[in-house]
């Protein structure tokens, strides 16, 4: 199974993950896994690349939103790198890309997070 994933703190508040490969029904579970222990270290922006990714399904839009259910209350952030049409189209048929910000490259959304950006 082509899937791989990589956690990195960026600063006190702020974590990048990034996802390589499919990330679907028998590699989301993982992906929640991360994204649920760096909210847990104290995150409050996330920052999802999707750069590397292949193929998403609707397991990781379900994991992505929990995500930003955990963190709006105390005024966190998830935001999104993806330059794929195609995976950019699915947040956009499934209105989620009014939920999420998503920039095309991950230099772009650490700078946007870093001024209180929109999520």
């Amino acid at each position: 199974m082509n899937f791989d994933i990589k956690t990195e703190q960026l600063g006190n508040d702020t974590a990048l993950i990034s996802l390589a490969g499919e990330v679907d029904l028998y590699t989301a579970p993982e992906f929640k896994q991360q994204l649920l222990e760096v909210i847990g270290q104290g995150s409050k922006t996330v920052v999802v690349d999707l750069t590397d990714t292949t193929f998403i399904d609707s397991t990781t839009l379900g994991v992505l939103v929990g995500g930003v259910k955990r963190l709006r209350p105390d005024g966190g952030q998830l935001v999104l790198v993806c330059n794929d049409r195609n995976i950019t189209k699915i947040f956009e048929i499934t209105g989620l890309d009014r939920v999420f910000t998503i920039y095309p490259t991950r230099d772009e959304a650490i700078a946007g997070t870093g001024d209180g950006g929109a999520a």
